[in-house]
């Protein structure tokens, strides 16, 4: 255990705004793919692979290290009150601020492989963000059966977890906002 005061984020929170932007972003993405009307597969080949292409990356994103999450939260520790417990809107600006140009270097391809591909490669990124929307459920599951919230430093080691009891922070179980 670590002296002193330090901070803690929440883990559904880090998972649900890496949902979020993959989600939009993929969306934004996959719009200008509709109106492509001159590529080498067409348009509905297009439509089709990234339908096929976002049922895919959504069951991967959301399979993909879940056993982790029960595992850790299993063997997580209590938290001492000598804690700063981040917002959820700084923990968010915080994943959003070290992300943001390879967010925009992924918006960048995804959009411009609608020439080749129309709408397939947005569709995958939208659905990856889909599936990390399903795993931060899977957190609120993991939070709800354990009564107690899962954090981790931001700072240090990602896979030691610490628990908090159900009313620390302004996040509810899974990472939303509190009603």
């Amino acid at each position: 255990m670590v002296r002193g005061a330090y901070t803690l984020a929440r883990v559904a929170v880090t998972v649900r705004a890496a949902a979020c932007w993959l989600w939009w972003l993929g969306l934004l993405a996959a719009v200008p793919g509709t109106a492509v009307t001159f590529s080498p597969t067409g348009r509905r080949i297009g439509v089709m692979a990234g339908a096929a292409l976002f049922l895919v990356c959504a069951v991967v994103a959301c399979l993909t290290g879940s056993a982790r999450y029960g595992e850790r939260a299993a063997a997580a520790a209590r938290a001492p009150k000598s804690v700063h417990l981040q917002d959820r809107r700084v923990t968010s600006r915080a994943w959003l601020r070290r992300r943001r140009w390879w967010l925009a270097l992924l918006f960048a391809v995804a959009a411009g492989s609608s020439a080749l591909l129309p709408c397939a490669v947005g569709m995958a990124v939208a659905g990856t963000g889909a599936g990390l929307w399903v795993k931060s459920r899977r957190l609120a599951r993991i939070e709800r059966a354990q009564d107690a919230l899962l954090w981790v430093r931001p700072d240090g080691d990602p896979s030691a977890y610490e628990l908090t009891g159900i009313a620390a922070g302004d996040a509810s179980p899974g990472g939303g906002p509190r009603r």
